[in-house]
């Protein structure tokens, strides 16, 4: 017998705790579209995505495994430019980035930001037009300043007071005339968890619209000749479900262009809504269509801009979780299954919160199936759980799986594109696993995984 295939088992479902949903979904065995990427489907049980077996996947690499779907991947980067056509389309780096994630966003047309003189290497390690590229930062580096102006990036976002003033004298030191971006902090309060809320005003990144220090950042860019003002940045959070939030922003937003016009008698040509835009991790989650996104972000911006006698700026964009999340999986085998009694049953898989940190930082959510089969069995409410040797070491913290789940099943979470891979780390020791993309039933590795060896590598 396969080491992926299993008998069905007789374990009883859990009983569901009182505080949560009454019922388990009518097929424990569905993919719902919304949440997988959109090349997955069970053949003969088993999940495939991208036209490849899970099963032959975990045989050939490994588990865990990150698996991305690159038609997915480059469908949504295509959706991206045709609802925004008339608009700056960048890629945010941060949620996953490796030199051929960065060739597919130059192949498919779209700029690039990114957040550390690391991503802004993997970019132009592989030939990335560096006038498509934006440097953000709260805290760059002088070194990631020069290269950033040496390689002639089309963007600098700037963040301080005294980032104007490293930038202003690295740019005559160097002769360049960089654009720049000034990061307002709009005080918008967005519905999201505390720590992927980024627009109010106690906390690090931005300068203060309400204090007037965005004001002054302006007028301070405005007295350097070395540097040139392009437009405002504002980016309000992540997993934001619907435009309200940036129509506030964008307001507010006006009545900076509007103060900077009659003040310095300057128009500024550009404005950078940031991202944030949500997706589906669960079944509960109603992610906005991105042509949703685009028509009520290009009505914003041209209302408050008609209403206040501006020009409408050219509108950018930075989506990066509605572009690699949905076609990332993450593949694991089940190691122990431990049931306790009235609560729930604890699967144990072969990774955790070192491939997977999301859920312990901020409490997200995923969708978990079992992969490497289909199951008859009843439902059992789990608790998806890692190796490591933290009690809060949870991937899925309630998901109903068979019954008859057992050691050495595959199970895939799904949704895990965006800031899984990219917030690793090797706690306990324990390697980052490999990147596999996969399309038209091919295979092939675009970040290896590590070995125990490249752990010891460089220790005395």
């Amino acid at each position: 017998m396969s080491r992926f295939a299993h008998p069905a088992g007789d374990r009883h479902a859990d009983m569901l705790p009182a505080e949560r949903p009454p019922s388990p979904p009518t097929d424990i065995n569905a993919l719902h579209p919304a949440i997988w990427p959109r090349t997955a489907v069970r053949v003969g049980g088993a999940l495939t995505i991208g036209g490849v077996d899970v099963r032959d996947l975990a045989r050939e690499y490994g588990t865990p495994l990150y698996v991305l779907d690159e038609e997915d991947v480059r469908g949504r980067c295509r959706d991206y430019r045709e609802a925004f056509p008339d608009s700056e389309v960048h890629y945010a780096g941060k949620a996953f980035l490796c030199r051929e994630m960065a060739r597919w966003i130059d192949q498919e047309g779209l700029g690039l930001d990114v957040c550390s003189g690391g991503e802004l290497a993997v970019a132009l390690s592989v030939g990335f037009p560096a006038e498509r590229i934006t440097l953000h930062g709260n805290n760059k580096s002088m070194a990631e300043l020069e290269r950033a102006v040496r390689a002639g990036v089309g963007h600098i976002v700037v963040d301080s007071f005294e980032e104007i003033a490293r930038l202003g004298h690295l740019a005559g030191r160097l002769g360049a005339r960089p654009k720049v971006l000034v990061r307002v902090t709009t005080g918008v309060e967005a519905h999201t968890h505390e720590f992927i809320a980024t627009a109010h005003d106690d906390q690090k990144f931005g300068l203060s619209l309400n204090a007037g220090d965005a004001a002054e950042a302006v007028r301070r860019i405005l007295a350097l000749p070395q540097l040139e003002l392009a437009g405002l940045h504002s980016h309000i959070g992540s997993q934001i479900m619907d435009t309200a939030g940036f129509e506030v922003a964008a307001r507010r937003l006006a009545t900076l262009l509007v103060q900077i016009r009659e003040e310095h008698g300057v128009v500024l040509p550009e404005l950078d809504l940031g991202g944030g835009y949500g997706i589906a991790y669960t079944e509960s989650d109603e992610a906005p269509d991105i042509k949703v996104i685009a028509d009520g972000l290009r009505e914003i911006v041209t209302k408050v801009c008609t209403a206040a006698d501006l020009p409408v700026p050219r509108l950018t964009v930075e989506p990066g979780r509605t572009i690699v999340g949905p076609g990332g999986v993450t593949l694991y085998e089940v190691g122990t299954v431990k049931n306790v009694e009235g609560l729930r049953t604890y699967v144990s898989i072969d990774g955790g919160m070192s491939d997977n940190l999301r859920t312990a930082l901020y409490g997200a959510e995923y969708t978990a199936v079992l992969a490497s089969r289909t199951s008859d069995a009843g439902p059992m409410l789990s608790r998806i759980v890692g190796k490591h040797c933290e009690s809060g070491d949870i991937v899925v913290r309630d998901q109903w799986m068979p019954a008859d789940l057992a050691s050495g099943d595959l199970i895939a979470v799904a949704a895990t594109g965006a800031y899984c891979r990219s917030l690793a780390s090797n706690y306990n020791y324990l390697p980052r696993p490999a990147v596999v993309a996969v399309r038209n039933g091919a295979a092939r590795v675009i970040m290896p995984g590590e070995t125990e060896e490249d752990l010891l590598r460089g220790q005395p």
